[in-house]
């Protein structure tokens, strides 16, 4: 009996992933639901004797199994997309089933975790801080002075965190990680638990990730004798983006509003319940297996570039013809991302933006595509990695209105907490109208007439009303309480400076 791999990936579920599985096995076949390779753009991918098929449909099954199907892809390691990437975090993607416990030990699985418990705590945070690891969500903190910090602060009880809570648009490796390899976050949290002192561990998940949830659950509990004592539970959030900052996320789990906190103290230091707590995302921690593992401190260190080490899941989205996760050492340029690896645009047409880190990046122009992908080189040019999702857009994009969206985005996932963050994203809306107006009526600009027809009985200039909007974009940064309100001026001033043109005239 032929076996059959198909990915039960949220995506590949979407694409119709189960109506494949259900003809092969009427076919007679034996399926196996695997996790996803991340080769979004061929799903449904199936695999029989390592070679691939996609994107597949129920009416492909017999030419599949006949040989005669067009739709091979050949040995899928082999593969352009996948051979050419350094897959540490994603090594098992498409090779093993999310809830094996002996598919996760027979590919390495627990490895670190037991060298890290031979090991004394510090010897363990040392080397976390010796990989050169970062956070791997949004500013690059990195991650041993964070486990160094809670380890070394008094307290009987300390947690670990994970914040799952992947709400930035065109990202994707939280959920693929968390649906097809879940052991290795919980092995993750659970040699940082031993690394801190910490008793107890909350994954926060966003609730538009149903598969991911109950995956995770299901982990947790196979897993719960080889993490002991150490507990995890599974927390959902209801979806708002702010609770993807970090003391947000905190007063969630503690059942009240999704609001940011003030900062100090830090959450290392007083976090969940007051008490000293490590908040990693998903990525980061997925990455402490490896790390634990004998030599893989070394290894992290080795790859990178600068202070950017090791590998970065990179997510591809957008109006690009390869999307999918694609895995790779710091300081690859988005031109070899974008035309390279993801093949150009969907639509066939020239590029014209590229928004790098979820929907408060700065927008990238193609005179910049040369720009390593690294944290010091993005900073240097105003722009963040974030979680490393990247969003294509083609010659028809109007900039503008992608600025605008920024603005609006902010107003309506604002927690209100402070004034930079709720009401200037209200005004920068309105100011943002009244620029791309000119004078004019236009479909954004309805709302904002009243403001429109004030500013120009005030008189003020297009130059002055240009100048205002960058000074709001300064205050917005320099003012707000957390990353909301402080990275929405990214988007809105590299679209004003690359593409003008988009803001009339």
């Amino acid at each position: 009996m032929r076996v059959v791999r198909i990915s039960d990936d949220a995506l590949a579920l979407a694409c119709g992933a189960d109506a494949v599985a259900a003809a092969f096995v009427a076919a007679g076949c034996t399926v196996e639901r695997v996790s996803s390779w991340g080769m979004h753009w061929l799903e449904p991918l199936v695999e029989i004797d390592g070679i691939g098929y996609g994107p597949a449909t129920p009416a492909d099954v017999a030419s599949i199994l006949d040989g005669s199907s067009t739709k091979s892809i050949d040995l899928i390691a082999e593969h352009p997309f996948i051979a050419s990437q350094q897959r540490l975090t994603f090594a098992r993607a498409g090779r093993t089933r999310a809830l094996s416990l002996d598919d996760y030990i027979a590919t390495g699985g627990w490895t670190g975790f037991h060298r890290a418990r031979a090991m004394a705590p510090d010897q363990v945070v040392a080397e976390v801080l010796a990989s050169g690891l970062r956070g791997r969500g949004g500013a690059g903190f990195p991650a041993g002075i964070k486990w160094k910090t809670v380890a070394d602060a008094p307290g009987d009880r300390k947690y670990i965190v994970c914040n799952a809570d992947e709400g930035d648009s065109g990202t994707f490796a939280d959920r693929m990680l968390m649906e097809g390899d879940p052991f290795q976050l919980i092995e993750g949290m659970a040699i940082a638990a031993y690394a801190v002192g910490a008793g107890q561990g909350y994954i926060y998940v966003r609730s538009e990730y149903p598969h991911a949830i109950t995956k995770l659950r299901a982990a947790i509990d196979l897993a719960a004798d080889f993490i002991a004592p150490f507990r995890l539970e599974v927390r959902v959030g209801a979806g708002a983006y702010v609770c993807g900052e970090e003391t947000s996320l905190l007063n969630s789990i503690e059942g009240k509003r999704g609001e940011v906190r003030a900062k100090p103290p830090l959450p290392a230091l007083k976090g969940l319940f007051g008490c000293p707590t490590v908040v990693n995302n998903v990525l980061t921690l997925a990455a402490i297996p490896h790390i634990l593992t004998e030599g893989g401190a070394s290894l992290y260190d080795s790859l990178g570039l600068d202070r950017s080490k090791g590998t970065m899941p990179i997510q591809l989205a957008g109006n690009i013809r390869h999307g999918g996760l694609y895995e790779t050492a710091f300081g690859i340029t988005l031109h070899a991302l974008i035309h390279e690896v993801g093949g150009g645009t969907a639509s066939g047409r020239p590029v014209k933006a590229v928004q790098v880190g979820g929907p408060l990046g700065a927008y990238i122009h193609p005179d910049r595509f040369d720009l390593p992908f690294a944290y010091e080189a993005y900073a240097g040019a105003d722009a963040l990695i974030g979680h490393g999702g990247v969003t294509v857009f083609d010659d028809t994009a109007d900039m503008g209105r992608m600025a605008r969206f920024a603005m609006e985005f902010c107003a309506a996932e604002s927690c209100g907490k402070c004034t930079p963050c709720r009401i200037g994203s209200t005004r920068g809306v309105e100011l943002i109208d009244r620029i791309r107006a000119g004078g004019r009526a236009s479909a954004d600009s309805v709302e904002s007439l009243p403001q429109m027809h004030n500013a120009r009985k005030a008189g003020r200039s297009r130059a002055e009303e240009l100048q205002l909007l960058e000074d709001l974009c300064d205050v917005m940064q320099s003012g707000s309480l957390c990353a909301l309100g402080g990275f929405t001026p990214y988007p809105v001033m590299s679209a004003l400076r690359h593409w003008p043109e988009d803001f009339g005239t």
